[in-house]
């Protein structure tokens, strides 16, 4: 299970198993360790979120200010996200 980054106590991940074929870019959130009921987000093509679920119940505003900060470093997550599977594919 890769970190890409910590935003205070909510980890920013990927699971190593992404599906076969491996799903299009996105990251899990969770608060504290990684869980299996993790919040969803879609990476787009222009390096915006998309919520896929907020399975882990992250309030709001909390889930917006993470959301802005994951834009923000989209690019270092597109990278990451290449450097471990070797493929990106995009939702939207």
């Amino acid at each position: 299970m890769p970190q890409v980054f910590k935003i205070g106590s909510y980890w920013v991940f990927f699971w190593t198993n992404e599906g076969k074929p491996i799903e299009p870019i996105h990251v899990h959130i969770a608060k504290g360790a990684p869980q299996k009921n993790a919040t969803k987000i879609w990476i787009t093509k222009a390096g915006k979120c998309f919520l896929a679920n907020n399975n882990s119940h992250i309030k709001p505003g909390i889930l917006r200010n993470i959301m802005d900060i994951i834009e923000a470093r989209s690019g270092e997550i597109i990278k990451k996200w290449y450097d471990y599977f070797g493929r990106i594919d995009y939702y939207c």
